[in-house]
């Protein structure tokens, strides 16, 4: 397995998040990095939008927000092309995002948490590897899972 980065997403590379693919499928999944990056500049004062790359090659795309009402740190949006799958890059990204959000870059959290169709089984297995739990909130198709960082 190759090591990830995350690099922000900027003017050099929003059009490589654009031409990610999702996997057929994978569509009632997750939104396309499109829809994404269009929250993001919504939120742009609590979120930071990453490229996922491996070998300078973005791979997928993942965002990170801050909910100042709860307080938490909250997962948004993580896909990797359909090309790049099953190379390890969800996990190790994952865990570069932890690393994020440790730093604390908007707000004191310990506090993070996503939300995963309850169908998607492969993404619901990676995530309580990482050490994320169900808390039991479904929000329509989607369950929540959190965890805490110190």
């Amino acid at each position: 397995m190759k090591m990830v980065e995350l690099k922000a997403i900027s003017e050099d590379n929003f059009i490589d998040a654009f031409n990610l693919k999702l996997a057929p499928g994978q569509e009632k999944f997750v939104s396309h990095p499109i829809r994404s990056l269009a929250q993001a500049y919504v939120y742009r004062n609590q979120c930071q939008p990453f490229g996922i790359y491996a070998a300078d090659k973005m791979v997928g795309y993942v965002m990170v927000i801050y909910d100042y009402d709860i307080p938490e740190y909250d997962i948004w949006h993580m896909v990797i092309d359909e090309s790049e799958q099953g190379h390890g890059y969800g996990g190790e990204a994952l865990s570069k995002v932890i690393e994020y959000i440790k730093t604390k870059p908007f707000g004191d959290s310990n506090r993070v948490a996503l939300t995963c169709n309850k169908d998607n089984s492969v993404a619901i297995k990676l995530y309580e590897k990482i050490g994320f739990s169900a808390t039991g909130n479904e929000y329509d198709d989607e369950i929540e899972l959190v965890m805490t960082v110190e």
